[in-house]
């Protein structure tokens, strides 16, 4: 059930809502959870959000970014310093907002992991969601690398899998994989729909089919299937709302002027 400002009646124009955004909206209010909103305007951005993020994820992948370890990872050196771990770190001058969407634009000189991948996409969707210049104001120095992320980026761990709505990121877990593939110890992926989900390597598929996948990378002689976790993550949507709506025209015309001059900077780890 949706609540907004404590009630269950609330107008959205149905005219603004794609075709997916109605669906997760009817999933939502059918659902025994309660999902509560301060307002129409915090339902309208989740939604728009939660559309950008299918969107990143569907266009990293066929943006043709390559699969990697971190041994052999890749980016675009001339907005990106690749360091000795496999990451990724901004170089000085180049505005987060276009080595984001460069990812996205010369896949083709990118290689990276799943769990970066995911990060990205998020990058990406809260980009096109608040637009370059709250971005660039709050996602300065980025550095990509495995969970590791901008502590803007705000994210949410539930456990219940079967309260997963388009956009959210999920994780099937091989706990028999290959010890000579470590990478294959699980596959991080976007929803996308019901049943569809995205996982940098593996490609837009069926649980069924990512399932199939991971088991063909098990010790040979395993029993035990991979199998999707409980374990459910997405952005902390209202406190990325109040970034656009706090955020002063003053403090981001600044940062547009002169990049350099962080209005918040900062990280976080997230590990599985």
């Amino acid at each position: 059930m949706i609540l907004v400002s404590g009630t269950n009646t609330f107008e959205l124009n149905p005219l603004t809502l794609s075709e997916l955004e109605r669906r997760i909206l009817q999933a939502k209010q059918k659902s025994q959870v309660v999902y509560r909103y301060p307002s129409v305007e915090a339902l309208e951005f989740e939604m728009k959000m939660r559309t950008h993020i299918v969107e990143a994820a569907k266009a990293l992948y066929a943006g043709g970014a390559n699969f990697a370890t971190f041994a052999g990872s890749k980016c675009n050196e001339e907005y990106w310093i690749r360091t000795e771990n496999g990451g990724f770190q901004l170089r000085g001058g180049v505005l987060p907002s276009v080595g984001i969407n460069d990812i996205f634009e010369n896949g083709h000189l990118y290689g990276f992991e799943c769990a970066g991948a995911i990060i990205i996409i998020l990058y990406k969707a809260v980009l096109d969601t608040v637009g370059e210049a709250v971005f660039n104001a709050y996602f300065q120095n980025l550095f990509l690398r495995d969970w590791q992320y901008d502590r803007d980026l705000s994210l949410i761990t539930t456990y219940d899998k079967n309260e997963a709505y388009p956009g959210d990121v999920l994780y099937f877990k091989n706990p028999e994989h290959d010890p000579e593939t470590p990478e294959w110890q699980g596959e991080n992926v976007v929803m996308l729909d019901d049943n569809l989900y995205f996982g940098h390597g593996i490609g837009i598929e069926s649980g069924q089919d990512i399932i199939a996948a991971l088991n063909r990378m098990r010790t040979p002689g395993s029993t035990i299937s991979a199998y999707l976790q409980d374990l459910v993550v997405h952005p902390d949507f209202e406190y990325l709302r109040s970034l656009s709506v706090r955020n002063s025209v003053e403090e981001v015309n600044r940062t547009n002027e002169f990049y350099g001059i962080a209005a918040k900077v900062g990280e976080g780890t997230f590990l599985f």
